[in-house]
């Protein structure tokens, strides 16, 4: 017969559990984005016969979705104090899925499977620039695995993987009926080739994870997020297209800005963050 615990004995077991739960929740969190991006290659597959922009639809949306998922894993293992190495790892391992593998099957499907059918030529192009977006993915990946402590956390080292695979998915949303003739797959093929060399350059894009410390930031932010969100039901599906090419061409005059000696916006200084000054 089992020993009668005390209550002191049981809220303490229960506080265990309950911790050993909070471990596991960002990892769930994780393996929602691998299922939305799994899913996405699914209908990508899937997108057959007279109406497959339906199922493009679903395969852009579902990406969308696991953007979200992956920006919350992390804010959730901050929030409840575990974050570990292995959810790193996962993490990682995840992004090459649902924001490498996935937009690649997506955009070969969407663009070059059924017009490389009769041109062999835009079926290698297809198949060139769908392999270079991944492997650039990977790259982005691996390097921002090795710098993370040591250079500025205000700034990515190029354009984040989530936001190489919303530029694909933000076309699709935009215009779910694929490419019509050979000169609009060999622009989208041009398009994956500039995204993926985004990825890998030493451009610097904003990560807005610096945290609003005055009233004013703090409005600031809240009116930006209310700008988004209405011009997000004026525009609909453009403005997935709108805005990530707006971050992409505002980011590139910042970046000229900065080496012209423009200081409007702070640039990125060199090394890691000061821990004094990182909140």
């Amino acid at each position: 017969m089992r020993p009668r615990l005390s209550p002191e004995e049981r809220r303490a077991r229960r506080q265990r559990a309950m911790r050993r739960s909070m471990f596991v929740l960002p990892s769930s969190i994780t393996m929602a984005s691998v299922f939305c991006g799994f899913s996405s290659v699914v209908m990508s597959i899937n997108a057959a016969g007279a109406t497959p922009e339906r199922f493009f639809l679903w395969a852009a949306g579902l990406l969308v979705l696991a953007g979200i998922f992956d920006g919350l894993d992390g804010r959730v293992a901050r929030a409840t104090n575990t974050a570990t190495d292995f959810g790193v790892q996962l993490d990682s391992l995840a992004d090459v899925i649902s924001f490498g593998m996935a937009p690649a099957i997506l955009a070969y499907r969407y663009a070059f499977f059924q017009l490389g059918i009769h041109d062999s030529h835009l079926r290698a192009a297809g198949w060139a620039a769908c392999f270079v977006f991944t492997a650039c993915g990977a790259l982005r990946l691996a390097r921002f695995n090795v710098q993370v402590g040591a250079v500025d956390s205000r700034y990515f080292v190029g354009l984040p993987i989530p936001a190489g695979a919303a530029c694909v998915a933000s076309v699709i949303i935009w215009h779910p009926t694929p490419p019509s003739t050979t000169a609009l797959a060999y622009s989208f093929a041009a398009g994956l080739f500039l995204v993926g060399l985004l990825m890998v350059s030493t451009i610097r894009f904003s990560s807005f994870k610096k945290k609003a410390t005055s009233l004013r930031s703090v409005m600031v932010t809240y009116l930006t997020v209310v700008l988004l969100l209405a011009l997000l039901v004026l525009f609909q599906q453009r403005f997935f297209l709108g805005f990530f090419a707006a971050y992409i061409a505002l980011t590139l005059v910042m970046n000229l800005a900065w080496k012209a000696g423009w200081r409007g916006v702070e640039p990125p200084h060199d090394g890691p963050d000061d821990p004094e000054t990182v909140q």
